[in-house]
């Protein structure tokens, strides 16, 4: 059941992203607390757009059709021209 484990850890990565900049943004953190913060934020976002890109080809395996891979729009299904 990896695909259960991995939406909560993408969704737990993202508010904790989100807790990150808030704290950044109200401005009353230290410049170390600062550091650490923009720190671990890098590390949330890689793994976050790290997550992404595996979920992206997992939907392009999932649309492969006749031994090409067809770009779909997300929104309509419609076939995207490239």
């Amino acid at each position: 059941m990896p695909r259960k484990s991995q939406a909560p850890d993408f969704e737990a990565s993202l508010s904790e992203l989100e807790k990150l900049v808030d704290q950044m943004e109200q401005g009353e953190l230290t410049l170390e607390q600062s550091l650490q913060a923009f720190e671990q934020g890098i590390k949330l976002t890689r793994d976050c757009q790290q997550r992404l890109s595996q979920a992206e080809q997992k939907v392009q395996v999932l649309i492969e059709q006749n031994g090409q891979i067809e770009a779909v729009d997300f929104e309509t299904g419609e076939p995207v021209e490239n």
